[in-house]
């Protein structure tokens, strides 16, 4: 149906109102009619510019191109007959001072590769999606109370061509796929898909927020590629940045010549430590373009969540050590970012109250996950930064310290219950120098994966979602690096595909085993048996699901020593069996047999009444299950 500008002056004045939530319907370059006449409608935000064109193919990029007209809102638009679908546009701007500069359009959905940026003319097509199975079965259930394990990958180096190609997200779609399938992962997170000039920014300074990036191929794969997920029961996620933005002179910054997209004042404005810009979240319009961002990345794609990208960077004033002025109660908290980020939250669960929004946020003096009425940021989950570096602390120290500090793997058991929290072994932990997480691991090589095996395991059982970077499935010893494939070559060894089956093994176990997740936002869920054996460096503890019958015993070695007749409290009298060895012979150690069942005995330990006893691997964890318990005698002191 044919409209006018005026039909759409509702949803103009709404966006410079922050108030236009699906801005990229109206604004950029869509295909429209007028007067019966077929052409392209475009619509950019440049308030301040005294002049606004648009140039491309269509007029051999001459200037100063198609004048457009603006309105009383700043926004300036036209329609022209001359483009064709398929062909190359930017806006040739007149700023504020008078200077002309080619700008690119913030709300283009298709580029030309880099390192050209011009945008591409045409609408991407409604997709006829297949997977109301899968969303279906997400609105009837509580993600909280479903498995969440994330294949963590960066699009262009997770395997290349021969020649040195990056795979396309069509090659991802025909070997990923299968891949997380076999890996049994719940969900796959892609650092950033938008488009972005800069390979060596792994995605982080962004240009284009509406636009899937043309080095990974097109939108309508992109689409291809989370129906084919869904219908493998894979949930797709993404990387999101709204916190600044790539600098380059002919993308978004200074737009029309002043602060539009950032802060006016320029100490806010500047991210020296990223080399970007900072968005000013308190302008209306910069709220309506990013949540309209990530609103179109749920809608087009169906995407089943997103993770935002340095939420600390936005809620704190000081935040790196930058000076600023303290709000005047004192406090650093950044009021823009803070209440944009609620808003976000507000907007995207409105509409769609199964996409998970996750948060990248490394401090504990703002609330984060949970109900907006608790005054909180209102994510579903944040990464546990502070646990990732605990953990990896603990395993990175020569056994023979552990015993006094077994508690930088017990300290989070105490906050835990803070927030809704997602256990991250991410790409920023195997890069820069900090080795990858096969070479943090101490001792040679044999040992080495015998700590991986068993840091993977206390990912796993610790209460918490789960995440883990691509390559670290296998031990991949070298670091991660952008511009290079993973080390595929490593699974020609036995140790690194004995690595692998484990990764495999524990998350298959992880899916199958409800008290790993079933009730992993409630206190109930953790039951320690010993977290006092520094003498021998081990812990022991209990995860518990819904139903009494559903947990399992858990006992973890941190030192190289194996420990015979090792004595474990148990809640209830019967036979315990073993269902998890991280020291078998098929994961890379030596052991050829699992322990044999054990039966408790009246013997108690801790608060315990009856124990079992069992032989403990060196570096090793071993995961029990209850085969006969009389579950109406649970005996404790």
């Amino acid at each position: 149906m044919e409209q006018s500008e005026n039909d759409f002056s509702n949803e103009l004045m709404g966006f410079v109102n922050g108030e236009n939530f699906r801005a990229y319907q109206i604004m950029g370059a869509h295909q429209a009619t007028k007067n019966d006449r077929s052409g392209f409608i475009f619509r950019v935000w440049a308030p301040n510019a005294q002049q606004v064109s648009v140039v491309g193919d269509f007029n051999q990029w001459e200037q100063p191109g198609l004048i457009m007209q603006k309105d009383t809102t700043g926004i300036w638009s036209l329609f022209t007959t001359q483009p064709q679908v398929g062909q190359l546009y930017k806006y040739n701007i007149k700023q504020a001072d008078g200077r002309e500069v080619f700008k690119i359009d913030p709300f283009a959905q298709r580029f030309e590769k880099r390192p050209q940026n011009a945008a591409i003319l045409g609408d991407l097509l409604p997709h006829h999606w297949h997977d109301g199975l899968w969303r279906g079965r997400h609105k009837r259930s509580n993600y909280f109370e479903r498995p969440l394990n994330i294949y963590e990958v960066h699009a262009s180096s997770w395997k290349q061509h021969t020649d040195g190609s990056p795979y396309t997200i069509k090659d991802l779609t025909h070997e990923l796929i299968p891949y997380l399938k076999q890996m049994h992962y719940s969900h796959v997170e892609f650092m950033p898909l938008m488009e972005h000039p800069l390979g060596a920014s792994w995605g982080y300074q962004l240009i284009g927020y509406f636009a899937f990036c043309s080095y990974y191929g097109t939108p309508e794969d992109f689409q291809e590629f989370v129906e084919r997920c869904h219908a493998a029961n894979i949930g797709v996620l993404v990387d999101w940045v709204p916190g600044h933005f790539c600098r380059n002179a002919d993308t978004l910054p200074y737009y029309d010549g002043t602060a539009t997209f950032e802060y006016q004042d320029n100490q806010r404005a500047d991210n020296p430590g990223w080399g970007t810009l900072n968005f000013d979240l308190a302008k209306p319009a910069v709220q309506s373009f990013l949540i309209s961002s990530a609103m179109y990345w749920l809608e087009t794609f169906h995407l089943d969540g997103i993770r935002v990208d340095a939420v600390s960077n936005m809620i704190y004033l000081d935040y790196g050590g930058r000076a600023c002025q303290l709000n005047q109660d004192g406090s650093n908290r950044d009021l823009a970012g803070w209440s944009f980020l609620r808003k976000l939250n507000q907007v995207v669960k409105a509409t769609y109250p199964q996409a998970l929004m996750m948060a990248e946020e490394s401090t504990a003096d703002t609330k984060v996950t949970g109900m907006l009425a608790e005054n909180s940021l209102g994510f579903d989950y944040k990464w546990n930064m502070g646990w990732m570096n605990d953990v990896l602390k603990f395993f990175e120290m020569d056994p023979i310290y552990r015993k006094d500090n077994l508690n930088l793997l017990t300290f989070s058991w105490m906050y835990r219950q803070t927030e809704n929290f997602i256990l991250p072994l991410s790409h920023d932990e195997v890069v820069h120098g900090k080795r990858s997480l096969m070479h943090k691991m101490w001792g040679d090589r044999y040992r080495q994966f015998a700590q991986l095996r068993t840091l993977y395991a206390y990912q796993m059982v610790h209460p918490g979602k789960k995440l883990l970077f691509m390559g670290s499935e296998w031990g991949q010893f070298l670091e991660w690096k952008y511009d290079h494939g993973l080390e595929w070559v490593d699974l020609n060894d036995l140790l690194n595909q004995k690595m692998q089956l484990f990764t495999k093994t524990l998350n298959e176990f992880y899916l199958a085993n409800r008290a790993l997740w079933e009730i992993d936002d409630q206190e109930t869920t953790l039951e320690v048996i010993d977290a006092d054996n520094t003498a021998e460096t081990v812990l022991s503890f209990i995860r518990h699901g819904k139903r009494k019958k559903d947990f399992l015993v858990v006992a973890m070695s941190f030192t190289p020593v194996e420990r015979r007749n090792f004595r474990i409290g148990v809640p209830y009298p019967g036979i315990y069996h073993e269902v998890l060895n991280t020291e078998m012979q098929e994961f890379g150690g030596t052991w050829v047999r699992h322990n044999v069942a054990s039966q408790t005995e009246k013997v108690p330990f801790k608060q315990y009444q009856q124990s079992i006893t069992t032989t403990l691997p060196a570096f090793g964890t071993l995961i029990l299950q209850p085969e006969k318990i009389n579950l109406r005698r649970r005996e404790i002191k």
